[in-house]
């Protein structure tokens, strides 16, 4: 039985608890939409502090100087990034943003040579990936079909089988999610990165939706590619520097786009005509990092050193399985139907979908609940390991059964914002 005193239970249970304060949580406010963007810590906010009074402090000698010399920031970050996806060190560089990340990887590695000319990618990707790969595709002088997408079945869930199926001697390399933005289905990464191997293809993975909320194994894998923003589940904030993972297997490949950042640490401002790139995922970058974005990065992957990704991945399937329970229990007679998998090959969200969403969202955000709408018909609620608590979840579905008894959602009209 599902009820206020089980979430309470819960909660003072959970050894994740004491990192609720550390975020600026709003009091009578439920936030869910992690997955969009992460609330801010106040760890992440006194790193920015720190980062700015190096600036006041040292001018220009804070490239060098201080306690975190931005010159090798994007390094130490990387670092300490890299054991949240199962990476070496030298892996991993905080740099740039997803998409022009990816750009750099298909820049990078994407030769199409004899037959082996198509990419491999999925409908229900996030966009902005699509558009990356189509942009590569006509610098090659390739139309819209020389993008090949595995279909889903029913609109939300990829079958693994279809993807490898898919995996045929015309395809020179594939970028999918590690976990679906909508339904959140997390997908088999070194299932299908054994599977693309095999076949000699390249894969790359876009981990956006599973940094920080999923664990991964990337290099014992011999995943060839990653990129992820750093503002969802990660609490880097709106629009903070993003990363890239690069297999040491690949150390050496020249970087397609070029930029001085790239350069070899050492021989960087030797400022020669010819670049001498990193040897390590450093190579990848191209141009001068963004400090200020960087800093609350550091502040939130303190967290994460301390909590360590394993013990984050529990709460959030404990939390998103007592999200279901209680929506089963309490919402059974207005029409919802999950999207998201209900095993544990689901993410750090769940999927509503119900043909009033947009309604419905409104109405939540009206009684104090932040969720996310996505077009036609769904809802994704994102309780959060560090931030979120039981009750937060159960006081949700309360809500929610409010809107649903009393129509208040007829209300609103059934469309999205201009940002959903």
């Amino acid at each position: 039985m599902m009820n206020k005193e089980a979430a309470i239970r819960m909660d003072e249970q959970d050894p994740l608890k004491i990192y609720r304060d550390e975020f600026y949580v709003k009091k009578g406010q439920y936030y869910l939409d992690g997955n969009s963007l992460g609330l801010l810590s106040k760890r992440a906010e006194k790193a920015v502090l720190s980062l700015l009074d190096s600036w006041k402090e040292y001018g220009i000698d804070g490239w060098t100087k201080g306690d975190n010399p931005w010159y090798y920031l994007s390094e130490k970050l990387g670092e300490m990034c890299a054991p949240l996806i199962g990476a070496k060190a030298e892996e991993v560089i905080l740099t740039g943003s997803t998409t022009a990340n990816l750009h750099q990887l298909l820049a990078t590695f994407y030769k199409p040579q004899g037959k082996r000319v198509k990419i491999l990618a999925d409908e229900l990707n996030f966009p902005t990936d699509l558009y990356a790969i189509s942009s590569h595709l006509a610098v090659h002088n390739y139309d819209a079909s020389y993008m090949k997408l595995v279909k889903s079945e029913d609109g939300h869930l990829l079958q693994e089988e279809a993807i490898i199926e898919a995996m045929t001697e015309e395809v020179a390399m594939v970028i999918l999610p590690g976990v679906l933005y909508r339904s959140g289905q997390v997908l088999d990464i070194e299932k299908l990165t054994k599977a693309a191997h095999e076949r000699d293809i390249l894969i790359g993975f876009d981990l956006c939706h599973s940094i920080g909320s999923v664990p991964h194994e990337l290099h014992n894998s011999g995943v060839d590619f990653a990129f992820w923003c750093n503002y969802k589940h990660l609490n880097g904030g709106p629009g903070s520097v993003a990363g890239i993972f690069v297999h040491e297997k690949h150390f050496g490949t020249r970087p397609g786009l070029a930029g001085w950042f790239g350069s070899d640490k050492s021989k960087q401002f030797d400022l020669s005509i010819e670049m001498t790139p990193a040897d390590t995922a450093g190579a990848y970058q191209i141009g001068t990092p963004h400090i200020l974005s960087l800093a609350p990065i550091y502040g939130s992957l303190e967290m994460f050193r301390e909590v360590g990704i394993e013990a984050i991945r529990k709460k959030s399937l404990q939390l998103t399985q007592f999200f279901m329970d209680c929506i089963d229990q309490e919402l059974a007679p207005f029409g919802f139907t999950l999207g998201n998998p209900k095993d544990k090959t689901r993410g750090g969200h769940i999927y509503l979908v119900h043909e009033e969403a947009a309604r419905i969202c409104s109405a939540l955000k009206e009684a104090g609940v932040t969720p996310d709408f996505r077009a036609p018909n769904g809802i994704r609620l994102a309780p959060v390991a560090l931030y979120n608590s039981f009750t937060d979840v159960w006081e949700t579905v309360q809500i929610l059964k409010d809107i649903m008894e009393n129509e208040i959602y007829k209300k609103f009209e059934n469309k999205r914002g201009v940002v959903a």
